[in-house]
C-alpha cells in the first residue's frame, strides 16, 4: 500500500506518547497508511439512500416499569449488619 505523503509519525507518536524505534516508526507508518487509504475507499461508497443511525438494530428500553411497591422491612435489611444502633447500620468513621 502507498503511504500518505502528509503522515508525519513523528508528531503521531509525541501526541501519543510513544518512543518509537526507526523499524517501529516504518512498521506503524506503513499500518497506519493502509488504514487510512482503506478510509479513503469507504469515501467512494454511495450512502445516498442510507439512513444515520447509532446502532446496527433497534435498541429498546428493557428496563421494567417504574412502579413503587414496599422496600425491605428494617428487621431483614439490619439483618448481616454489623453493627446498628437507633434502627440504622453503624459504620467506621472515614472523615475525621
Amino acid at each position: 500500500m502507498s503511504q500518505p505523503t502528509d503522515l508525519n509519525i513523528d508528531h503521531i507518536a509525541t501526541l501519543a506518547r510513544l518512543a518509537l524505534s526507526p523499524e517501529e516508526k516504518a512498521a506503524f507508518s506503513q499500518q497506519l497508511g493502509g488504514i487510512l487509504s482503506y478510509i479513503e475507499q469507504l469515501k467512494e461508497v454511495d450512502i445516498s439512500g442510507v439512513e444515520p443511525m447509532a446502532h446496527s438494530f433497534p435498541v429498546y428500553n428493557v428496563w421494567g416499569e417504574d412502579i413503587p411497591r414496599p422496600g425491605l422491612p428494617v428487621e431483614l435489611a439490619l439483618k448481616n449488619a454489623p453493627a446498628q444502633r437507633d434502627n440504622m447500620i453503624v459504620v467506621p468513621t472515614v472523615v475525621e
